[in-house]
């Protein structure tokens, strides 16, 4: 909301969604970012949650992102891959001393690909990097390692830490950039075959949470 408690504007409607591993901190990232602040409750989410925050971008224009929270067990999968539609950017979350978490990044590119927008956006999140400034021999995914396959896989790439805040807001506007690059370059594709223009996109139909 604005200063006179009305509803902020924005020119731009962009769901985001944040997926990886169970504990990888996605819920952590998210308010991180939304709030300044790490959640009292660290109980592992359940099924889909999200929240909003209106942004102003470095390209021009404002745009309110839609980000959505996901289940990382795979009991929720059904769930979970359903709130993939409409989705235009997506944060793969993996912590940095967990191999596992890593590995399985390749099924979670599947899934975003098989069910979200076919031009979504990836950014490859390293979290917890607190945890491997404090001890380094905790650390067991290069950066070497995740740079080279995100670029093997054309994502983008970050490392953060929910828990310090270092880079999260970096993490989540540049997708937001990269997002608001990609639709422009689309939109003047189309506009170049006679197209209408839609700047704004619709938010998703669903909005409800499970609980």
């Amino acid at each position: 909301m604005n200063a006179n408690g009305g509803e902020e504007e924005y020119d731009f409607l962009y769901k985001i969604v944040l997926v990886g591993d169970s504990n990888v901190g996605k819920t952590n990232l998210i308010s991180r970012y939304i709030k300044n602040s790490l959640p009292k409750n660290s109980n592992p989410t359940i099924g889909v949650e999200f929240a909003t925050r209106v942004v102003p971008l470095r390209s021009g224009g404002t745009v309110k992102a839609q980000i959505w929270d996901t289940a990382g067990q795979e009991r929720y999968y059904a769930i979970v891959s359903a709130h993939y539609r409409r989705a235009i950017g997506a944060l793969l979350v993996y912590d940095v001393t967990n191999n596992k978490t890593f590995a399985n990044a390749k099924k979670w590119i599947q899934e975003l690909k098989s069910k979200a927008e076919p031009d979504i956006v990836i950014m490859l999140v390293g979290n917890k990097i607190d945890l491997v400034e404090k001890n380094p021999e905790k650390r067991e995914i290069s950066v070497e390692a995740a740079e080279n396959f995100a670029k093997q896989e054309g994502l983008l790439f970050i490392e953060t830490s929910a828990f310090t805040s270092h880079r999260v807001r970096e993490a989540f506007e540049s997708l937001l950039e990269e997002i608001y690059k990609n639709q422009r370059n689309k939109n003047n594709k189309r506009n170049d075959h006679g197209d209408p223009l839609n700047p704004l996109a619709e938010p998703p139909k669903t909005s409800s949470c499970c609980s």
